[in-house]
């Protein structure tokens, strides 16, 4: 009857650990799987990181705030502050904004008695910005000539407007 005993003990046991080591194994491959997942997406999510950035360099290319030859030149200026100096830039456009008529530098006279009005702007180097406008029907945009003399005082020169006819009703 000892005998007997130990026989079911040890073979109990054996079955235990047998299905203790199938379990542990089964979730190892299972960890090994979610972690393998998590590698090709994290991978695969760097990669979509990497291109964004480069995309996002080659729409900054032209911007005043990668052009080391426009910043220079207001350096020399005594403008050692760009990033102050292009809020000042555009704040001087947005004030235009509040012009009855609309903003002066579309050329644009309101349609509708809707005025038109600058919404975004790119500086692109020490001379030139582009703007995109409209009177919230029709949009547009304009190319404009800005010149910063030695005091800081900011004047803007209209270059030419483009407003797209198929947005005019």
């Amino acid at each position: 009857m000892k005998k007997n005993l130990y026989l079911y003990l040890f073979i109990f046991s054996f079955v235990i650990n047998f299905f203790i080591y199938m379990y542990y194994s089964g979730q190892l491959n299972h960890n090994l799987v979610r972690v393998n997942t998590m590698q090709y997406k994290l991978k695969k999510a760097q990669d979509s990181i990497k291109v964004n950035n480069e995309k996002l360099e080659d729409a900054n290319y032209f911007g005043l705030e990668n052009n080391d030859n426009a910043i220079d030149y207001f350096v020399d200026k005594g403008f050692t502050d760009t990033p102050a100096l292009a809020a000042k830039i555009k704040d001087g456009i947005n004030t235009l904004n509040t012009n009855p008529n609309g903003n002066p530098l579309t050329q644009n006279e309101p349609i509708d008695g809707k005025k038109f009005l600058i919404n975004k702007i790119k500086i692109l180097n020490n001379r030139w910005i582009i703007a995109d406008f409209s009177n919230g029907t029709a949009w547009g945009e304009v190319l404009i000539r800005y010149f910063v003399d030695d005091k800081g005082v900011v004047t803007y020169e209209t270059i030419q407007t483009l407003l797209y006819a198929n947005t005019i009703k």
